[in-house]
């Protein structure tokens, strides 16, 4: 159900092809906080522009064709923002080999979480420059407008994992 209300976040920002939706969840969403596959984004397309929420601004070559949110996809949006989250389901496969180390010998166990220490490191150093980058205006999409907020919150969560990290090294390693 969450995909609708992503599509049309990100249609906030301006109208977009299922083509460029689906980069833009390749780009922020999908690492971050949700995932979606090229044939779920086009058939939640068609259901949003059966039901109102998006209008399709233009069409183009080979059938291509361009989205826009409507005022009643900003106020389902606005719905759900403000509306209580539902109880969470969470997969993290990097999240769950955390949770299972102890079923390893400290050796092994620093091994992954070294792993997991660098990911995260390199996470917060990528998301930092585009931070910087959109600080300062050099991002293509200038301030990010809102997306700036996502996009501290994607710094925040691989700090936190980076310090998690390097705590449980030092447990591992006494």
């Amino acid at each position: 159900m969450s995909l609708r209300y992503a599509l049309l976040g990100l249609l906030e920002d301006g109208p977009a092809s299922g083509y460029a939706l689906n980069v833009r969840f390749e780009r922020s969403l999908q690492r971050y906080t949700w995932t979606a596959r090229q044939s779920h984004i086009y058939p939640e397309l068609k259901r949003l522009a059966d039901e109102g929420l998006v209008v399709i601004a233009e069409e183009g070559a080979r059938g291509s064709r361009s989205y826009a949110i409507t005022d009643a996809g900003r106020e389902e949006l606005r719905a759900w923002l403000l509306s209580p989250p539902k109880p969470r389901a969470v997969r993290d496969e990097h999240g769950l080999r955390m949770c299972l180390l102890s079923a390893l010998d400290p050796p092994e166990a620093s091994k992954l979480v070294r792993g997991h220490l660098e990911t995260a490191e390199q996470m917060v150093a990528e998301l930092t420059a585009i931070a910087e980058a959109a600080d300062a205006g050099e991002h293509p999409r200038g301030g990010l407008r809102f997306g700036r907020l996502a996009l501290q919150y994607g710094i925040s969560q691989y700090e936190a994992q980076r310090e998690w990290a390097r705590w449980a090294l030092r447990q591992l390693e006494s």
